[in-house]
């Protein structure tokens, strides 16, 4: 299990778009993904648990990827939640 505390700097935080590009990456893969903030906890596969969490830009959460495949999992959805993708 990999945990990471991240800063969202997408200018628009995670609202729809890149809230769906990141649930479509998780399910690419076979471990299990979670967001953190503010004590909330949700799916990283799912669109309506992230968009509760409410992401505005500056935003800190808690990723926290599990599975075979967790360092690759880390790897492509850090990347969206810091606006690099």
């Amino acid at each position: 299990m990999i945990k990471e505390k991240i800063t969202i700097l997408n200018e628009n935080g995670l609202h729809a778009l890149p809230a769906s590009r990141f649930v479509k990456t998780a399910e690419k893969f076979k471990g299990d993904v979670t967001l953190v903030k503010d004590g909330v906890e949700v799916s990283g596969k799912s669109i309506m648990g992230i968009l509760t969490l409410a992401c505005e830009k500056g935003s800190k959460v808690v990723l926290t990827c599990k599975g075979a495949d967790e360092k690759k999992m880390m790897k492509a959805l850090k990347k969206i939640l810091e606006g690099h993708d």
